[in-house]
């Protein structure tokens, strides 16, 4: 499939057209708001749902199975924080802090953003290794540890954290609980397991992410007002980094043995930025940093670039990688 044919089948996706209707909203100022709660309970429904259709979907795997590619997620998870730190505060100009924070953001994965992925995909009719969930898991946190590492401690210390903190805000954060937690109980009670929850954790999950997307639509628009005041070099930072990440994740997921629809996720985690589990870490850890920085470059650039056009890239590219 073409790129452009990509696009337009993306571009037409409810969850798309959802994300893009709730950028419209707050730019024309309508009065359409989530409650916190549903956002939070949207929240914890997803990223459950990932994680117990991702265990279930591990029953009957051997390590040999797994082992490589999950090697391979940890090995650019630990990588991406390294070379980001180091573009942002040597050409980037920030300093120490908030090249770390950043970086941070960049090494870690958006479990939305998989998410979607799936979802395009699943539109595609297109199937992908079961233990893709497993690798958005193992994604979240080494990057975070790596960016505070590259910091030192003298700067969590002197911000008022601790390494102790900083890990209990890791292991602890929803986002690790529901996905390691929902992974568990996948694994545990297996197929047969799943198929009870299925009607209530399956079929309903585009239509949750539909919604949530257009939660994140109206936080989008409302952080656009940001993005001038990041200055140009971190826009291009938060454009062109995905892009070049996710060709990476591509071309090592093709090398791997992936299939398309494996390559295709492995580029979207590869790309993605968080804005769940970072964001909560890097508070404890590096509370000198702005938010205004890494929220507008992970939410307000990254994440709709990604959705709107990095997903039918790399499915594209995928494509084109297996048909070579």
């Amino acid at each position: 499939m073409s790129l452009l044919d990509s696009l337009f089948q993306s571009l037409l996706s409810p969850m798309v057209l959802a994300f893009l209707l709730g950028i419209i909203a707050t730019l024309i100022k309508s009065d359409l708001k989530f409650p916190p709660e549903l956002y939070s309970a949207l929240t914890i429904y997803l990223l459950f749902a990932i994680g117990l259709k991702g265990g279930a979907k591990l029953v009957g795997l051997s390590f040999s199975d797994i082992w490589l590619p999950m090697t391979v997620a940890i090995l650019i998870s630990l990588a991406i924080p390294l070379w980001c730190f180091a573009i942002l505060k040597k050409w980037g100009k920030f300093d120490g802090v908030n090249s770390a924070a950043l970086a941070a953001h960049y090494g870690s994965v958006s479990a939305v953003t998989f998410a979607e992925a799936v979802a395009f995909l699943d539109l595609m009719k297109i199937t992908s290794e079961p233990f893709m969930p497993a690798m958005l898991t193992v994604m979240e946190v080494p990057a975070i540890l790596v960016a505070i590492l590259l910091v030192g401690r003298s700067a969590v210390v002197s911000g008022g954290g601790s390494w102790g903190k900083v890990l209990h805000e890791l292991i602890s954060g929803k986002g690790v609980v529901l996905l390691l937690g929902g992974m568990a109980i996948g694994l545990l009670s297996g197929t047969k397991g799943y198929t009870q929850v299925a009607p209530l954790f399956d079929t309903p999950f585009r239509g949750v992410l539909t919604l949530f997307l257009l939660e994140i639509g109206l936080i989008t628009g409302r952080t656009l007002s940001d993005v001038g005041k990041a200055g140009k070099f971190l826009v291009g930072f938060a454009l062109i980094m995905p892009l070049l990440h996710g060709i990476m994740g591509a071309f090592l997921g093709h090398a791997i043995g992936l299939s398309i629809g494996g390559t295709t996720l492995l580029a979207t985690l590869t790309a993605s930025a968080s804005y769940i589990a970072a964001p909560a870490a890097v508070r404890v850890a590096l509370p000198q940093a702005s938010p205004a920085l890494y929220f507008t470059a992970s939410l307000a650039l990254t994440f709709p670039f990604n959705v709107v056009i990095g997903i039918p890239t790399y499915y594209a590219l995928a494509t084109w990688l297996h048909a070579g």
